[in-house]
């Protein structure tokens, strides 16, 4: 039981309470590779643009003919300038301004220095010919950053790992555990105040909050911005008790410091009346335009959007028109997973989201259920994947472009995840690029790197230097074969690595080249607001 006073830091847990109760010398010079087809066909009216605002609309900064260089970045080093390492001929994509084409790119210590069509010398190169070379991929809903999982990460070309769905714990405790030596991460990590969770501080857990202690969550939740976190999470279908008054008070404190509130909706039904997704979304956006406040709706096509994402997009779209800033991400798959003693699966989950015992398997297992199976899970709380996502529901939200890409998972030991966990941002570049040419490469990857920094990055300085790839920016680097790169994990065996990821750079490191993981190198940084 976590202790009455938040600054005592609880224990962490790492998932959602109420859901778990080179060589040195100098090299050549590089020699320009050709060019690299993305594989994307013709682009959908509604797919992604290369940028993106903080709402994920908008033009880029600086149109795409020159080397893309942030604002008040030092001019690229002069032509005899030796690099510390040089990715020499790729298909370097910026998808904030538009930059693609091939090119080389100088690195010093942890920043980008140089993007050029010239020839670039380094102390090391990686050679990219026929490769694509995009910034490193930002997870804006993935959970603490195990030591286990986060290497999963790490092969799936993620660099940034954020818990915008809420952490099981306070900003400081968080913070200090994973900023020890011992736990430092391979991956930058940070993430959000989770409501749910923090109730447990007033031992407020299964019913609607007074207002003393609603006062006493607000002040929890603005010392946590403090103390670094991003965001603020609510996640009313797991706690169906928190009230308007709750949510509209935190969300107020949110606006007050320009921070974000991210909602795993109240209901995920497509028709129950007064529980289903036009009515869950209702409440978030009641809450920006009563609050003013940023809002996010987490993995749309399960919660908020199954079976209605037309509808549910409209929706979002009319508040969006009418001054609402309000996003949403998801995961391309059409299955989800929560624990099956969640209220997720409580009575009339059969025809609330049209499946049945056979639709449900245990991942890490793979086995499907029966009603008898079902029941001991619910016992066990074990984690069961649903098949209740339509398929065309996926692609809808893939051509829409303010939604992002989020995982919701990471792999913990055990392997009871969904494969989101380890192959979430691969499945879109294979599947859904390459191989269903749903929407173009740069709209896919503004979907996974400058779309989550700017929505998150309003008052967090280092996202503001990730998510492109530019002079200035951080050296997160994720470098792809656009013609291999898949998802490879199953609800049968999650734990199995993503391929195609050639190399990924964190701070100017490479941390996996090939098939080969560099875990000596823990180079992940804390991703703090600064209020």
């Amino acid at each position: 039981m976590p202790p009455d006073d938040p600054a005592e830091d609880p224990a962490p847990i790492s998932r959602r309470s109420l859901i778990v109760g080179g060589g040195l010398g100098i090299a050549s010079v590089v020699v320009v590779g050709k060019l690299v087809t993305s594989g994307g066909g013709t682009q959908p009216a509604k797919a992604a643009p290369a940028s993106a605002t903080s709402s994920g609309g908008g033009k880029g900064r600086q149109a795409a003919a020159g080397p893309p260089s942030m604002e008040g970045a030092d001019p690229a080093p002069p032509a005899e300038h030796v690099y510390d390492r040089v990715i020499s001929g790729g298909r370097v994509i910026d998808p904030d301004t538009g930059y693609d084409q091939v090119a080389n790119v100088g690195i010093d210590g942890a920043r980008i220095t140089s993007i050029s069509t010239e020839p670039l010398t380094g102390k090391a190169t990686i050679d990219a010919t026929d490769l694509v070379v995009a910034p490193g991929f930002i997870d804006l809903l993935s959970y603490e950053p195990n030591d286990y999982g986060a290497w999963f990460k790490i092969g799936d070309g993620v660099t940034t790992n954020l818990g915008m769905h809420g952490l099981n714990n306070t900003a400081k405790g968080f913070f200090d555990m994973y900023g020890s030596a011992s736990l430092r991460p391979p991956v930058h990590y940070g993430g959000a105040y989770d409501d749910s969770y923090m109730r447990t501080f007033l031992k407020v857990k299964t019913t609607a909050a007074s207002q003393p202690q609603i006062d006493k969550m607000v002040a929890q939740v603005e010392q946590s911005f403090v103390d670094g976190y991003m965001g603020l999470s609510f996640e009313p279908e797991y706690t169906p008790w928190v009230t308007d008054d709750e949510i509209n008070a935190m969300a107020a404190a949110a606006k007050k410091h320009d921070m974000p509130v991210t909602f795993h909706v109240r209901y995920s039904s497509p028709d129950e009346p007064g529980k289903d997704n036009a009515t869950a979304l209702a409440e978030v956006l009641q809450v920006a335009r009563t609050t003013g406040a940023s809002v996010h709706v987490d993995h749309i096509t399960s919660t908020g959007g199954t079976h209605t994402m037309p509808q549910s997009i409209a929706t979002l779209e009319a508040a969006r028109a009418d001054g609402v800033d309000v996003t949403a991400c998801m995961y391309a798959y059409d299955f989800w997973a929560t624990t099956a003693a969640s209220p997720r699966f409580s009575d009339g989950w059969q025809e609330r989201y049209r499946i049945t015992y056979g639709d449900l398997a245990i991942p890490g297992k793979g086995e499907r259920l029966t009603e008898a199976t079902f029941n001991k899970a619910r016992r066990d709380n074990t984690l069961v994947a649903a098949y209740a996502i339509p398929e065309e529901d996926v692609v809808t939200g893939l051509q829409t472009d303010w939604i992002m890409i989020g995982s919701d998972a990471i792999l913990e030991p055990g392997n009871n995840n969904h494969p989101r966990s380890t192959g979430c941002f691969t499945r879109v570049l294979g599947r859904y690029v390459r191989d269903q040419q749903v929407l173009s490469l740069p709209a896919a990857l503004a979907k996974m790197t400058i779309m989550p920094a700017k929505r998150f990055g309003t008052k967090v300085p280092a996202l503001q230097r990730k998510g492109r790839l530019q002079m200035g920016a951080d050296a997160d680097i994720t470098i792809f074969d656009p013609a291999t790169v898949a998802d490879t994990s199953t609800v049968d065996d999650p734990a199995q690595m993503a391929k195609g990821v050639s190399f990924v750079l964190v701070s100017g490191q490479v941390v996996k080249e090939g098939d080969t993981l560099n875990k000596d190198l823990r180079l992940g940084d804390p991703i703090k607001a600064q209020v």
